[in-house]
């Protein structure tokens, strides 16, 4: 259970309706196989021990006997495995109630029986009070354990681990108990379902565990009756689901069906602290202890390369029209408000400063001006190859576009000798130079003609600072900002692949296989030499590393144990701790970059913006961070 996962199992065994004691062997047998997997929490259907359909059975002494004495079975068979189980079955306390109940089993005991709540058209009862009650039962009244509805399980390790219980027509309930114990603090509910196979169940299903993960913030199993049922009425299925924060971690529905994976533990607890509610409602809950063994967790579950895109590729022509609407729709309001009517862009032939132009030129397309409105600017000193002035130029021309060339290499030498700074002194002011009297020459243009300066850098170039502090850094309102390197990537590529203009696509791919390059030292030959990506590394590892520790929260070192098992094919080990190493002094030390950022409309939950983007201190250490790296060395 190392960094905050656990192995998980949802499980539909093949089962005989009524025939208590062959369904303890099946269960018995799935338990101890996800045990030999590492499992760790393994969840079944409601009334599994039974079968779901017993009907009227259920109300008969002899299959309730039958199903404790299966209980009783199951608690002795597994109580040497590091396994917690939540088996479903009927229970009839002292007094003749029933109950469809789930049993809680670790190591040999009983730790509660939680009874359903939403009861109608069954022949259970529901429990009178939200109070707990400790019964007992067993062939010699040899268990005794909590019984209640508002019980949490809480673990050892991780600490944040706290299960919470519901089963059948609970999940459905206007306040399902699975809110009541998401609110006071469980981060894994259990679902124990009893619902038949319709042609749309499993897509219902499917909906539904991904919205109720993802707004109560935890991890969810749910098991639902297998093919064994009784085929009187209904058939079944065998559903079987692990999700989280709403993703479906692993799905399956056949016979015998069970799905392994696991929970990120410490990744729905960091999503809690950011919403700040869950753990502080007062609820009456009960916690029983599941005094668990800390151990080392092997990983299955895979874990995406581009997380800031979609997963699957049939919805990527959708993800990117809306992405760049969203560019286009802020553009045109800043220029509307600020009573404007020319875009001013710097094209450098990148992949970035294209994207801004293609929006630049959508957006005084919607508003009804001429394409010439957009002035693009083609700013050529030092290090400029004729490779990316020519992409940038074709694509400006293609889109209707104003083209400007201005060569700013006699005001720059001009600027190094008004500051004392010898013409081949290739430090920083040499670089930085360049970039500030590029966006003085943009920013004078938009005020001579009515224009706005649009930016064009992006979210992963301010995460790491590489931009030129109030150079390419700033600029009066920028489309990009809230993009990162991976979707300005995919916003060109989506737009090469529909354009009609084979001239312009022929110049995008080009822009789409240019390495990533500032073009600020002076050049031997015509070729790229100045690459960003071997200063501070993949800007696609960057933006793994981006959405690991900073959306998800994860310490240096889970990320860099997940970046192991996506990312060996293409990094090794040290290369791994090498750029991890380089983006957490960047990110800490380029903050105050990040600290006065110009306006931008963000696309996706997470953005660097002063106003309402993650924030860090422009002075905060990185200490804790690095030390944590230097212990994996």
């Amino acid at each position: 259970m190392k960094d905050g996962f656990i192995k998980v199992a949802a499980a539909s065994p093949m089962i005989r309706v009524a025939d208590t004691d062959y369904n303890a062997d099946r269960i018995i047998e799935c338990i101890g196989s996800a045990s030999a997997k590492g499992v760790k929490l393994i969840s079944f259907p409601e009334l599994v021990i039974t079968g779901c359909s017993c009907y009227d059975l259920f109300t008969h002494g002899v299959l309730l006997r039958g199903a404790e004495t299966a209980l009783e079975k199951i608690v002795n068979a597994t109580k040497k495995l590091d396994v917690l189980s939540v088996v479903g079955l009927p229970f009839s306390p002292k007094g003749g109630a029933l109950y469809s109940v789930a049993a809680v089993i670790y190591k040999g005991e009983v730790l509660a029986l939680i009874p359903r709540t939403e009861v109608s058209g069954t022949v259970f009862a529901a429990p009178e009070s939200d109070e707990e009650t400790i019964v007992s039962f067993g062939s010699k009244g040899q268990f005794e354990c909590v019984f209640g509805t508002e019980v949490i399980v809480t673990a050892n390790f991780p600490r944040a681990l706290a299960l919470g219980v519901e089963l059948g027509g609970d999940a459905t309930a206007p306040i399902s108990p699975s809110v009541r114990h998401a609110l006071a603090g469980a981060s894994l509910i259990v679902s124990l379902a009893s619902f038949p196979a319709t042609v749309s169940s499993t897509d219902e299903a499917k909906a539904r565990i991904k919205y109720r993960s993802e707004n109560l913030k935890c991890a969810m199993l749910l098991a639902a009756p297998g093919k064994g049922e009784s085929s009187t009425d209904n058939v079944f299925s065998g559903l079987c689901m692990v999700a989280e924060n709403g993703e479906i971690l692993a799905s399956d529905e056949c016979e015998d069906c069970m799905v392994i994976t696991e929970v990120d533990i410490d990744y729905i607890e960091n999503l809690r602290r950011k919403a700040g509610v869950f753990g502080t409602m007062r609820y009456p809950h009960s916690e029983v202890y599941w005094d668990n063994e800390l151990v080392e967790t092997t990983l299955t579950r895979s874990y995406r390369k581009l997380p800031h895109l979609p997963e699957f590729e049939k919805d990527m022509a959708n993800y990117c029209r809306r992405m760049i609407d969203i560019q286009v729709s802020g553009l045109i309001k800043r220029m509307k408000y600020a009573g404007l009517d020319h875009c001013v862009v710097g094209i450098s032939g990148g992949v970035d400063s294209t994207l801004c132009v293609m929006v630049c030129a959508e957006a005084v397309k919607r508003m009804g001006l001429p394409s010439e409105n957009v002035i693009a600017c083609t700013l050529p000193c030092f290090g400029t190859s004729s490779r990316t002035k020519s992409n940038a130029i074709i694509v400006a021309e293609q889109l209707g576009c104003e083209v400007r060339v201005i060569d700013i290499g006699e005001s720059v030498y001009k600027h190094f000798d008004d500051i004392g700074h010898a013409h081949d002194d290739y430090s920083v002011a040499f670089e930085n130079a360049q970039a500030r009297e590029r966006t003085q020459v943009l920013m004078d243009i938009a005020n001579k003609v009515n224009g706005l300066d649009v930016g064009t850098e992006d979210l992963s170039e301010f995460v790491d600072g590489w931009c030129t502090y109030n150079g390419d850094h700033t600029s009066m309102y920028d489309v990009n900002m809230g993009l990162t390197k991976t979707q300005v990537r995919a916003g060109v590529r989506f737009i090469a692949q529909r354009t009609e203009d084979k001239v312009l696509a022929d110049a995008l791919w080009d822009v789409l296989d240019c390495p990533v390059t500032p073009e600020l030292l002076p050049i031997s030959s015509d070729e790229i030499e100045q690459k960003s990506e071997e200063a501070v590394g993949s800007y696609s590892l960057q933006d793994f590393f981006t959405h690991k520790m900073m959306i998800c929260g994860f310490s240096p070192a889970k990320t860099l144990r997940i970046a192991k098992t996506v990312w060996h094919d293409e990094f090794s080990d040290e290369e791994l701790v090498k750029w991890l190493t380089s983006y957490c002094k960047r990110y800490f030390s380029q903050q105050f970059k990040r600290s006065c950022l110009m306006d931008g409309p963000a696309v996706e939950a997470f953005s660097v913006s002063p106003r309402n983007g993650f924030l860090i201190p422009s002075d905060a250490e990185n200490t804790l961070f690095l030390k944590s790296l230097d212990e994996l060395k």
